[in-house]
């Protein structure tokens, strides 16, 4: 529909985006475009009698307006009223009225004692502000005529506001919204990738004080993988402040949880910005990136494959109708990206009762970089390597349960064997405060979506439900700091429109409980004699083998449960400070527990020889396979050039030939 108007709008405009034409050619004149014998006459207010600006609070203006149309039925004519007519159209219904109402305040503004009243520049500049994207997202330049500089006056100049009486009615709409009813406005609509992107980055220019958006990467169609990020100081990571991924649509098919993420950044700028004291609270210690989308090729091919409800000829009404319950699931190279990770629990199964194997920051092996790794996966590797994350949610569809790690059996034949992690006590925690936050997720009707897992309060152990390797949860587990869970949202993949509000009502609460219960567990700071920060420290607790690392300023986040702990900091060239720790079970915050080392003589460690973790953690995309393709082409005499394939770097450093099979595929 978007396209059909944009591609009327460019043909009647015939591509061309400029002021009016004010000079009458020869030509023209005997076209009867226009008549270069007009007589001018003294300019008086008039009525006003265009359509698509009947509600502008206004009946009278003046021609010529402000851009040159010399009657109605000029401006009627021109380009700018065509755009207004298709506005809503052409953008999906974002920002307006407000661009109608503002074009209409150039286009025909007010007149009174027959001289025009300009709208006002900060409206105009507020309004490019918030609604620039809209324009990005279909390849179209910001409209000539809504020059903020150009076409627009100062307050001290005297102007009207076009937007006034649409803020006052917005805001008597919301002061009588109920209470059970949200206090911030969210059009509940299902959201194409172009209208996710541009509202991402509206809503993080209206909060630039505490949100901005960044891209991880490119899908394999070269969609943006867009992240939104909420935070008192955006765009840094601040000492000891908690950091929180929350993801969505990894199977593109299941679309709650993207719609899900793109409310809760709307509702957290929205209620920041009102004074909503929890959601400031949250955000001025915590800090937030939610990944709406990580398939969103796999969406658009899901989207394509949706019915239309309002079809009579279809005969299946069933809200928003599959084409079949897998169409969109895997990405565009047909992966399916939870099962793309590196199989990095099969590696923690083969070496678990070693004495001296860690069982965490296990590091990718290079044979995962010889098998098909899809773009969307590297970056998700990439990002969640970079950010000292403490936990995280997956979310999903198809239930209605929260599972968590392991995802991989212990015995890979069994497909339905209870596999915990060292770290049970605290993912049972994780998953149940999500669970017992969600309206229905935990109780004990048996005639419900999730009904088979009500003895369990709608919680269950990812490999006791059905196994699988290379899944997200597991690879977060074992290769870094953060704990995920994955949050099944109900049985319709792909609900319609009308579910999503109630979808929100049952999800919002535990959404917020879940942030925030980051701030459990315990904290602090590994530092030296002298004061300054150590980095990669570890964080170890007696009876868990789990250990978390330090980040640059020797920061760390250790979720535990409530009790007594045992918790031993040391670090290469340190010295080893344990201390005992009381975490009670009324506590609602983490615990600050900081340690001081020093320095000893480094000794030989038998890790250092048989178990080289370290080194080999920093080991990511050692061939250079994915890196290249964000790198230029080399040019030589003016000639492009290819970069040298991936593999390259891995014969020229081993002294081995390649094959001759692999040169002529290069």
């Amino acid at each position: 529909m978007r396209l059909g108007l944009w591609g009327v709008f460019l043909a009647l405009t015939e591509s061309c985006w400029c002021a009016p034409q004010q000079t009458c050619y020869p030509g023209d004149e005997l076209l009867g475009r226009c008549n270069n014998n007009v007589t001018e006459t003294k300019p008086t207010c008039t009525e006003m009698h265009l359509s698509y600006c009947n509600d502008v609070g206004y009946t009278r203006t003046m021609f010529p307006n402000i851009l040159g149309h010399q009657t109605r039925m000029d401006a009627e004519s021109g380009a700018e009223y065509l755009l207004l007519s298709v506005i809503h159209g052409l953008l999906n219904g974002e920002c307006t009225p407000d661009i109608r109402l503002v074009g209409c305040s150039v286009l025909v503004s007010p007149c009174q004692d027959d001289k025009i009243i300009r709208p006002c520049r900060s409206t105009c500049e507020a309004l490019r502000k918030d609604c620039g994207h809209t324009f990005e997202a279909i390849d179209m330049a910001w409209p000539y005529f809504l020059d903020c500089d150009r076409f627009f006056a100062s307050d001290q100049e005297g102007c009207f506001d076009p937007l006034a009486a649409l803020r006052a009615r917005r805001e008597q709409t919301r002061s009588s919204i109920s209470p059970d009813k949200p206090s911030t406005l969210i059009q509940f609509t299902h959201t194409s990738n172009s209208q996710m992107y541009s509202l991402l980055k509206r809503t993080a220019a209206k909060c630039s004080h505490i949100s901005h958006v960044y891209s991880i990467g490119r899908s394999t169609e070269g969609r943006d993988l867009l992240v939104i990020e909420f935070s008192n100081n955006p765009g840094q990571h601040e000492l000891l402040e908690p950091e929180v991924k929350l993801i969505g649509n990894m199977h593109g098919n299941e679309v709650l949880g993207r719609q899900l993420l793109i409310y809760l950044a709307q509702y957290l700028c929205s209620e920041y910005t009102l004074g909503n004291p929890r959601i400031q609270t949250l955000i001025n210690t915590t800090r937030i990136h939610i990944l709406a989308s990580m398939n969103p090729d796999g969406y658009e091919l899901a989207a394509a494959e949706v019915e239309d409800r309002n079809d009579p000829d279809l005969t299946n009404q069933e809200g928003h109708l599959m084409n079949g319950w897998i169409n969109g699931r895997t990405n565009a190279q047909n992966l399916d990206l939870n099962r793309n990770f590196p199989d990095l629990t099969s590696v923690f199964y083969r070496n678990r009762r070693s004495k001296h194997y860690r069982t965490d920051h296990i590091p990718i092996p290079d044979g995962y970089w010889f098998e098909k790794v899809a773009p969307e996966t590297f970056a998700v590797m990439k990002w969640s390597r970079s950010i000292p994350f403490v936990q995280s949610a997956s979310l999903h569809g198809g239930e209605l349960v929260v599972s968590y790690p392991f995802d991989y059996s212990r015995h890979p034949q069994d497909e339905k064997m209870f596999s915990p992690t060292q770290d049970e006590r605290v993912f049972k925690q994780l998953a149940r405060t999500y669970a017992d936050a969600h309206t229905t997720m935990s109780d004990t009707d048996t005639d419900r979506c999730g009904a088979r897992f009500y003895r369990t309060k709608g919680i269950i152990n990812g490999a006791l439900w059905y196994s699988f390797p290379g899944g997200m949860s597991d690879f977060n587990y074992l290769h870094t700091n953060c704990l995920e869970i994955t949050v099944e949202l109900g049985c319709d993949k792909f609900p319609s429109e009308v579910e999503l509000y109630p979808e929100w009502k049952r999800n919002k609460e535990a959404l917020l409980k879940f942030v925030e219960s980051v701030h459990r567990g315990i904290k602090g700071v590994v530092k030296d004699v002298d004061g300054n920060g150590i980095k990669d420290a570890t964080i170890a607790v007696k009876g868990i083998r789990k250990d978390v690392t330090t980040d640059e300023g020797g920061d760390y986040w250790r979720l535990l449960t409530p009790g007594t702990h045992i918790v031993t900091a040391t670090a290469k060239g340190y010295s080893r400070v344990s201390k005992r720790v009381h975490l009670p079970q009324n506590l609602k915050k983490a615990g600050r527990v900081d340690f001081v080392l020093k320095k000893v003589p480094l000794k030989p460690f038998i890790d250092d020889h048989f178990f080289p973790m370290t080194e080999t953690w920093d080991r990511f995309d050692p061939y250079n396979q994915f890196e290249r393709y964000t790198e230029p082409d080399v040019v030589e005499g003016g000639i492009e050039r290819q970069s040298k394939p991936w593999w390259w770097s891995y014969f020229s450093q081993s002294g081995i030939s390649p094959p001759n099979w692999l040169l002529r595929s290069a």
